[in-house]
């Protein structure tokens, strides 16, 4: 498998939700925004998706599901499809992790990994 055939480039953008987070009762809530663009040369579909999101308490949830915000996008090469969504941890900061399962227009099925990012309410990681 030539792996410039199959790549996918994944951007990521997090943001604390202040409004919605409720410190006292240990709830902070991280919007993401993840730009996914088809940088290699066979078109692909995201079929599904599978996070691991660590908080600094060492608790780790696990989220598999299809597509992403309830799409399936199909990438031609040089296409991008950006979403945002959130996720919620009991801990002022933690970080995420994962990957997207695609189908290449050819057959073949690739992961289109997610790299490490982090969570942090303002003013926690200098």
């Amino acid at each position: 498998m030539n792996k410039q055939q199959y790549h996918i480039k994944v951007e990521v953008q997090t943001t604390y939700v202040q409004e919605q987070s409720e410190p006292e009762n240990n709830r902070y809530v991280f919007a993401y925004t993840i730009t996914i663009t088809n940088t290699g040369q066979v078109s692909a579909q995201l079929l599904s998706r599978h996070w691991v999101i660590t908080d600094a308490n060492n608790k780790v949830q696990e989220v598999r599901g299809e597509g992403v915000v309830g799409e399936q996008p199909y990438l031609t090469p040089g296409d991008s499809f950006r979403y945002t969504s959130a996720a919620m941890l009991e801990t002022p900061v933690g970080c995420m992790q994962g990957n997207y399962q695609m189908l290449a227009d050819d057959g073949v099925e690739f992961n289109a990994e997610i790299p490490v990012f982090n969570l942090s309410t303002p003013h926690t990681i200098h």
